[in-house]
C-alpha cells in the first residue's frame, strides 16, 4: 500500500452463495477501493483482476507453510501464485505467510514454522527477481501480553518473545511491515470497559491515561501497545499496519448495523486525514477493512459473529452506509450489479406439532447443514416465536440448497416443510433468498488446509447448535 493511509477491503469466499469475481472486481473500482486481500488465491478469482490495477495481497495458508519448507518449494509457490499472474497483467503486490500463525484467538494451534516459511518466501522472492513483491505475516492482539492496561506496559508474550524478535529481524531486512489484525468490539468486551470505547466518536467519559497520553478509542489503544512493544524489542520505527479491522452486524452484544455504520463513519476519516495516535501522531497508518460480504460457512469458534462481519449481504446489497474514500459522506456505496435472485419464494413450518420430537431433528438438521446462528441469543432473529424459529431454519437450509434438488423436493422436511410465496420475514430478522449459485470457489488455493478449515466449521457449528435448540424448545 502507499502512503496517505490507504483503505483496502478483505474478501473471504467461505460461502454457499458467492458473488461472481467479474461482479466483484467492477464493485471494488466503482466504491473506488484499490487495494484487496485474498484468503484463497484461487484461479478463477485471480484471473478476473486482470487489467484492474487493484493491488492484491494472496495468503500463503497455514496448513501450507510446511509444504513451502520443502527445497524449491518457495519459489514453485510463487511461480503459480505470483508470477504466472505478474505475466497477465494481475497486479500482485504482498504475500501474507500464514493468517496469524502464531495465535492461539481461534484455536490452540499455533504454527512455529511460519518465520521459516517466511524465510523461504523472501529468499525466493529476492533470488528470482520479484522486485515490487513483499512478504510478512500477520499478528493477532493476542500475541502480547495479556491484561494490559496501559499502552506501556504492553510487551510480546513471553513464549513468543524469541519467535518475535526472530520475525522482526526478517522483516527488517525486506522491508516489510508489521500487520496487526484487531476486532475492536471483542477487545472491548475481553477488558469490560465501555463499549463507547470501540468507537473514534466515544461518547462516554470513559478514557485511559498514560503518562500524559490520553486514550478515548480502543484503536489508538492496541495500535500504540504494539508500538510499545516493538519499542522493547529494538524495532521502534517498524511500519505498523492494519491487516483486518471490522464490525461485526449480527451474533454479538453490539453487533449490529446501527454500530457497524457509526464505527466505519467515524474511523475510515480518521484513517485518510492521517490523525495518527497519541504516540506517533500524525502516522499514515494503512488499514483493510473486514470484510467484503458474509461468509455462511465460516468458522465459528468463538461465536456466531464471525459469519458476519461483512459490509455486503451474499446478494451484493449493502448492509449500511459507508464511504470507502474516507471522506465521511453519508451515502451507501455501490450495490453488486448483475446479480440475479432466486424465485422469491420461501419454505417454512407448516405448523404440525402432533410430533415435537420430529420437529427437532429436522430443526437440527437443517441448522447443522445451513447457517442458523442469527438464532443463537443475541442475533437478529433470536426474538422468533417456535413455528418462527423452525420456519427460519427450514427456509436457510432451502435456499442454500438452490431451492431444489434432483431427489424431489428440498422443502419437505419429512411432511413438516411447505413452500410460500409471502415474505415471512419478522422485524430485524429477514428471510433471505439467495442469488443462483452461478460461480464455485476454485478450493485450489486453500488446499489441504481450506479441507481442514471446513471439517472444524462443522464441529463448531455442533457446539453452538445446543445453544439454538434450547432456545428453541423454550418455546415449547
Amino acid at each position: 500500500m502507499s502512503e496517505g493511509g490507504e483503505i483496502g477491503i478483505n474478501w473471504g469466499r467461505q460461502t454457499s452463495h458467492r458473488l461472481i469475481p467479474s461482479m466483484v472486481v467492477d464493485l471494488l473500482l466503482q466504491n473506488g477501493i484499490r487495494n484487496l486481500k485474498l484468503y484463497s488465491p484461487s484461479d478463477n478469482v485471480l484471473r478476473a483482476f486482470a487489467g484492474s490495477n487493484v493491488a492484491i495481497t494472496v495468503t500463503l495458508p497455514n496448513e501450507r507453510l510446511d509444504h513451502v519448507l520443502l527445497p524449491g518449494k518457495a519459489a514453485m509457490w510463487l511461480q503459480e501464485k505470483v508470477r504466472k499472474y505478474h505475466n497477465e497483467n494481475i497486479n500482485i503486490t504482498v504475500v501474507h505467510v500464514g493468517a496469524d500463525p502464531f495465535s492461539k484467538f481461534y484455536q490452540n494451534t499455533t504454527y512455529d514454522n511460519a518465520n521459516d516459511a517466511l524465510r523461504k518466501i523472501q529468499e525466493a522472492l529476492a533470488a528470482d527477481g520479484y522486485e515490487n513483491v513483499t512478504a510478512t505475516i500477520s499478528h493477532f492482539t493476542d500475541v502480547l501480553k495479556p491484561n494490559i492496561k496501559k499502552p506501556s506496559e504492553a510487551d510480546f508474550r513471553q513464549d513468543l518473545k524469541p519467535k518475535m524478535l526472530e520475525f522482526i529481524r526478517i522483516i527488517n531486512d525486506s522491508n516489510a511491515p508489521f500487520v496487526l489484525n484487531m476486532f475492536p468490539i471483542y477487545y472491548v468486551s475481553e477488558h469490560k470497559w465501555d463499549i463507547e470505547f470501540s468507537f473514534i466518536d466515544n461518547k462516554s467519559n470513559f478514557s485511559i491515561e498514560d503518562n500524559g497520553r490520553i486514550y478515548r478509542n480502543v484503536f489508538e489503544f492496541v495500535y500504540d501497545s504494539f508500538l510499545f512493544a516493538l519499542q522493547k524489542v529494538g524495532a521502534p520505527n517498524l511500519k505498523l499496519m492494519m491487516g483486518t479491522i471490522g464490525w461485526p452486524t449480527d451474533g454479538y452484544p453490539g453487533a449490529n448495523v446501527k454500530n457497524a455504520e457509526r464505527f466505519f463513519k467515524g474511523f475510515l476519516p480518521y484513517i485518510k486525514n492521517n490523525k495518527g495516535t497519541p504516540l506517533r501522531p500524525g502516522a499514515s497508518i494503512d488499514v483493510f477493512i473486514h470484510s467484503l460480504a458474509e461468509e455462511n460457512l465460516n468458522k465459528i469458534y468463538l461465536g456466531s459473529f464471525q459469519r458476519h462481519w461483512g459490509v455486503y449481504r451474499s446478494t451484493g446489497e449493502p448492509k449500511y452506509k459507508i464511504d470507502f474514500t474516507g471522506e465521511g459522506r453519508d451515502i451507501y456505496p455501490t450495490t453488486a450489479k448483475g446479480v440475479v435472485l432466486m424465485p422469491k419464494r420461501w419454505c417454512i413450518f407448516n405448523n404440525d406439532t402432533s410430533d415435537i420430537s420430529k420437529v427437532k431433528v429436522e430443526f437440527d438438521f437443517a441448522c447443522r447443514e445451513a447457517d442458523c446462528t442469527t438464532l443463537a441469543p443475541g442475533g437478529s432473529c433470536s426474538h422468533l416465536n417456535f413455528e418462527q424459529n423452525v420456519s427460519y431454519a427450514f427456509n436457510r437450509y432451502f435456499q442454500m440448497k438452490a431451492q431444489s434438488t434432483e431427489k424431489g423436493n428440498i422443502c419437505d422436511f419429512k411432511k413438516l416443510g411447505m413452500v410460500v410465496y409471502d415474505d415471512p420475514s419478522v422485524g430485524t430478522c429477514i428471510f433471505p433468498v439467495e442469488i443462483l449459485a452461478a460461480e464455485f470457489a476454485d478450493t485450489n488455493g486453500l488446499s489441504r488446509g481450506g479441507a481442514r478449515a471446513w471439517r472444524v466449521c462443522g464441529s463448531a457449528t455442533m457446539v453452538l447448535l445446543p445453544l439454538i435448540i434450547v432456545f428453541l424448545l423454550d418455546w415449547v
